[in-house]
């Protein structure tokens, strides 16, 4: 574990700066956080949204809907504890699968005789 603590320490620093793509934009007037614009936010950008956009874009439900805690139907009051949230279920979901799938592949690999 202690070689990993590194790896961990980076994530986490970057989990903890997540928030920064809420305030950013606020404080540069740029509108809303780079590249989580909904399908009404890119007519408005260029002119018009793409049809398959338009047709897809409800396929997708959010595990923390609009960085919200589970059980809050409004905006925190505090978005910023939220978005860090999202980041660290992000990290942990990721984290758990490759896990998974790196034992099954370790598990494999000594069962043929490969390593």
């Amino acid at each position: 574990m202690k070689e990993y603590r590194p790896l961990l320490a980076a994530l986490a620093v970057i989990a903890l700066l997540t928030p920064a793509g809420v305030y950013l934009p606020e404080l540069v007037k740029g509108g809303s956080a780079w590249g989580e614009w909904g399908v009404g936010e890119i007519r408005k950008l260029i002119g018009y949204a793409p049809r398959e956009m338009e047709k897809t874009a409800d396929a997708w439900k959010a595990p923390l809907p609009g960085y919200s805690l589970p059980g809050r139907k409004d905006t925190p009051p505090e978005p910023g504890l939220a978005y860090a949230v999202s980041a660290f279920v992000g990290i942990a979901a990721c984290g758990g699968c490759a896990y998974l799938v790196a034992r099954r592949l370790a598990a494999r690999g000594g069962r043929d005789g490969r390593r």
